[in-house]
């Protein structure tokens, strides 16, 4: 199944040579990120143009089984460099993005509806995560690959499938900046519900743990419904999360889950609010045991600014202490949060620490 045409290119040639390697290794990324790492120069808008425009007249003139097999490639093909930590994030998703539309061109859902089904939910995380273009429009395209995949994974038929789609069609909704927030809010928390009727603490316990956090988010900034109940049951959905996401196996979403329900209870409505303040506190040092400002500098920078502002409000305690604690996190958090390099988040903490100063006792 020769896939080569008369052209002489170094990028179409490149295009050829990478598609050969997936075929040959059955897209393994040990293969195939070694030849993508090697040629990032030729990862970029021109690549996107030139797979659509050949792969289109290539795969009209191919039989049926090479066509197939063309456009199996180019979809594993597009999957790996939307994943590639590699290059130009942009461009690597507009390659995506063409692969995938190129690929439905063959995969149609009346002749192959589950690979067009995980293909239509591919290219709703493609455009999900597009740099390129309206944002708006680009999480518009996301939901309509997400609906599309719905109508063949269907949770009778394809649960785990199912379950993938619609907690991404939540998150799609969840950032949707077009129709109406609370809406979209709703959206997101019905598919997350849904995505739960299969990802189970004892069946899929991480992608449990995921949703779980993923719906805790949805109901912190959730505007229908009691505001002090909607994060009653976000801190729910983040206690549920960390029965998975423990510090000794899963650090990292440990210390996003820990800093989440940091922020819950940090607004909380309900219980004693002295109390609320000191649970947020207990969350922002142990997120802090992760986010250190070696490894992970912005994080730990936005921890040190949730801790200042909680200890700048701490109830218990010397107050005097507190707002040195206060100042201490906000300076911290300057470290990173420059002026020249993130301008609104340096605002912001200077904003907390005057205020912190404008408190101060001691001095």
């Amino acid at each position: 199944m020769a896939m080569a045409d008369n052209r002489s290119d170094p990028q179409f040639d490149f295009l050829l040579k990478v598609l050969i390697g997936i075929a040959n290794s059955t897209g393994d990324e040990q293969v195939v990120y070694p030849l993508l790492a090697a040629n990032t120069d030729k990862l970029n808008q021109n690549l996107a143009e030139l797979l659509q425009d050949w792969a289109t007249i290539r795969l009209a003139k191919a039989e049926a089984d090479e066509a197939k097999f063309i456009a199996a490639l180019i979809g594993t093909f597009s999957d790996l460099i939307r994943k590639l930590p590699l290059g130009d994030k942009a461009s690597n998703i507009e390659i995506a993005i063409s692969g995938y539309e190129v690929a439905l061109t063959v995969f149609t859902r009346d002749g192959f509806a589950q690979h067009c089904a995980w293909i239509q939910n591919n290219l709703g995380l493609a455009y999900r995560e597009r740099i390129k273009g309206e944002k708006a429009q680009n999480i518009e395209e996301a939901i309509a690959c997400y609906q599309q995949a719905l109508r063949v994974r269907t949770f009778e038929a394809f649960p785990e499938d199912w379950a993938i789609t619609q907690d991404n069609l939540g998150l799609a909704y969840r950032d949707r900046i077009k129709g109406e927030k609370a809406q979209n809010i709703e959206e997101a928390i019905a598919c997350y519900q849904q995505a739960l009727r299969v990802r189970t603490f004892e069946v899929f316990p991480e992608d449990w743990a995921i949703t779980q956090t993923n719906l805790g988010l949805a109901y912190r900034d959730r505007i229908k419904g009691d505001k002090a109940q909607n994060i009653e049951e976000a801190i729910a959905c983040y206690k549920q999360a960390l029965r998975v996401r423990t510090f000794e196996v899963f650090p990292e979403d440990w210390a996003i889950t820990q800093d989440n329900l940091g922020i819950a209870y940090y607004a909380r409505i309900k219980g004693e609010k002295s109390q609320n303040i000191e649970e947020a506190i207990a969350c922002y040092q142990q997120t802090l045991r992760v986010y250190t400002f070696e490894a992970f500098p912005i994080d730990w920078a936005w921890t040190q600014t949730n801790l200042g502002a909680a200890y700048g409000n701490r109830i218990k305690g010397e107050k005097a202490q507190n707002i040195e604690e206060a100042i201490a996190c906000c300076q911290q958090a300057l470290r990173v949060r420059t002026f020249e390099v993130f301008p609104i988040d340096w605002a912001t903490t200077q904003t907390n620490l005057g205020a912190a100063y404008g408190n101060r006792i001691k001095g």
